[in-house]
């Protein structure tokens, strides 16, 4: 039976982390402050009010009188940080212990006393913007609350979250006409009074887009995330520039509002672009070992025509597949995500498990839904050649079909929370001219889950389900499923794992489950190393389903393009030791 993931790969985790933790040695400073009889927020506070002033110490060296009269001032300094926070009646001592040849210490000892308490809240809307829902839940939900001690980080907090939602619902002159905190004068209760006047409501007025004349300002509008008339709002601006910049065409972006130019309450909006080339020709050179060493060349112009058409291509070669790609793409006239597109693709692959080569032309149609979320239909007309097992054989399929995708990740270079999903269902059937009639289901799902101590949670899952109405053995590769490789089952060799033929050889199977689970730890600021277990296979059958489990270490190095990820993996269902994988970027 496999061993379990071997115990010396958890301790070279637990003391890499280890070593992360030690920080060096630094001198014992000569004064120490120390406070008692406070905690929390208001001690914290009261030792950044007690920070000893630069210049007190010097080579090492304590300025006695200096100290002196810091101690005398220090009662002070605490009892006024203390009241932020409701200790109004605060007593405070303090004295310096120690000197000479020993460390010396500055002891503060607060004797906070009752604090105050809020007897009255009060928080108002006034003006056009007094019946917004969004304001009136921040005025119900306000931090500070009748019966709770006075705490006035809270109460800052409250006022700036009314008057950043008012700013993001358009009503910039939004002001405080009414707000303070009135103190009993016996220190022991106070009335908070706060009275926020809206102001009119701003809506956008016209847009001005200069620079990068070769586009056509239909093409340039689709970027932008508002409409004339709409309520003004920064994070729209923010939307409509991450567009532009996301587009690779442009190589600066400035989304400026105009509010001096602003009339009845309406704000034009300037932006001002500097295109990129918009021709690129871009060589690559790398590795993985799914696919070994590789070159390509690719050319991109993503202005044909003077209207915004996008054209990529691509060829590639590498030790186990090389090809060609094309992609010709239309925007849509009204939004950014939207197109039309027409992609052509000649591939041919030499695995260990089968030879393949492949022509196929798809035409497909993407819809750009929610945030994040994109639809595509399509239908991929496709010839290929092949050689599973000990079986030569040829195959043509018209496959239309329907791909769904969202994903929500914090960064795209080194996420740490966000998940993707995805899915595709696409079928054929002789009828429509394919040799062989088929159903097929393939989903792919992700997610991040930050966790304490710098630790990060991934997760992934692959599923594939096939419905056949002709035998298996007339599926082309490039249809079946295999497990095994970089982003499969690792601990094995790319595509080797599935059902076999009577020979023994790999043959794929109609349905695949494969799952994922790893845990990250971040290193200084570009370094992490990991543990992961994967399990899943190939197969024809559920009930006769044969799991293959990988695990083992990995290390990763992340750069301005991506990360390096190297991985030492061990096969629980094999012999072998490890096996090493390699890849870059992040894996989603």
């Amino acid at each position: 039976m496999p061993r379990p993931l071997p115990t010396y790969l958890v301790l070279a985790l637990a003391f890499s982390w280890s070593l992360t933790q030690a920080a060096p040695a630094r001198a014992a400073e000569p004064v120490e402050v120390e406070i008692s009889g406070v905690e929390g927020d208001a001690l914290e506070n009261v030792r950044q009010a007690l920070a000893l002033p630069h210049g007190l110490v010097r080579e090492g060296k304590v300025d006695r009188l200096w100290l002196e009269r810091f101690s005398r001032q220090a009662p002070e300094k605490a009892r006024v940080a203390l009241q932020p926070y409701g200790y109004y009646r605060a007593r405070v001592t303090a004295a310096v212990q120690g000197g000479g040849k020993e460390k010396s210490v500055l002891a503060v000892m607060v004797e906070p006393g009752e604090p105050v308490r809020v007897a009255e809240v009060e928080v108002r809307l006034e003006g056009s913007g007094s019946k917004e829902k969004a304001l009136a839940h921040l005025v119900t939900s306000f931090p500070v609350r009748r019966g709770e001690v006075l705490s006035q980080p809270d109460y800052e907090r409250g006022k700036g979250a009314l008057q950043s939602q008012a700013q993001t619902l358009g009503y910039l002159d939004a002001s405080f006409s009414h707000h303070e905190i009135r103190i009993s004068p016996d220190l022991a209760t106070a009335r908070v009074l706060l009275t926020m006047e809206t102001g009119a409501r701003y809506r956008f007025d016209g847009v001005r887009i200069e620079g990068a004349p070769d586009y056509p300002q239909v093409f340039l509008k689709r970027f932008v995330a508002f409409k004339e008339g709409d309520p003004f709002s920064y994070a729209k601006l923010g939307e409509t520039q991450l567009n532009f910049a996301n587009s690779e065409r442009f190589r600066q972006v400035v989304v400026t509002p105009q509010r001096e130019e602003a009339k009845g309450q309406k704000v034009p909006v300037l932006i001002r672009l500097t295109a990129a080339p918009r021709r690129t020709l871009r060589p690559g050179v790398g590795y993985g070992t799914d696919t070994g060493g590789r070159f390509s060349v690719r050319y991109r112009d993503l202005n044909l025509a003077h209207e915004g058409n996008d054209l990529d291509l691509s060829i590639y070669v590498a030790e186990r597949l090389q090809g060609f790609a094309g992609r010709y793409t239309m925007p849509d006239e009204t939004d950014h995500r939207s197109s039309s597109a027409i992609q052509l693709n000649l591939q041919q692959e030499d695995v260990s498990t089968y030879q393949s080569r492949l022509a196929s032309l798809e035409l497909d149609r993407t819809f750009g839904l929610g945030r994040g979320e994109l639809a595509t239909v399509y239908v991929k007309f496709q010839e290929e050649f092949y050689t599973v097992g000990t079986a030569d054989s040829r195959s043509r399929l018209v496959l239309p079909g329907f791909r769904f995708s969202k994903e929500r990740f914090n960064d795209m270079i080194r996420p740490t929370i966000g998940y993707r999903l995805s899915f595709d269902v696409r079928g054929a059937h002789p009828y429509f001219g394919s040799d062989v009639g088929l159903a097929q289901f393939i989903g792919n799902g992700s997610v991040l889950v930050p966790l304490p101590w710098r630790l990060t949670f991934h997760a992934r899952g692959n599923v594939g389900y096939s419905v056949l109405t002709d035998p298996f053995a007339d599926l082309p590769p490039s249809i079946r499923f295999f497990a095994g490789g970089d982003q499969s089952v690792r601990g094995y060799a790319y595509q080797s794992l599935g059902p076999k033929d009577s020979s023994g050889k790999v043959v794929g199977g109609k349905h695949l489950l494969v799952g994922s689970m790893e845990v990250e730890r971040a290193l200084y600021k570009n370094w992490g190393v990991s543990l992961f277990h994967d399990i899943g296979n190939a197969f024809n059958d559920y009930a006769r389903m044969d799991l293959h489990q990988g695990a083992g270490i990995g290390a990763h190095y992340y750069t301005p393009v991506g990360g390096l990820n190297l991985y030492f993996a061990k096969p629980l269902n094999d012999s072998r030791l490890f096996r090493i994988h390699f890849t870059v970027g992040f894996e989603f």
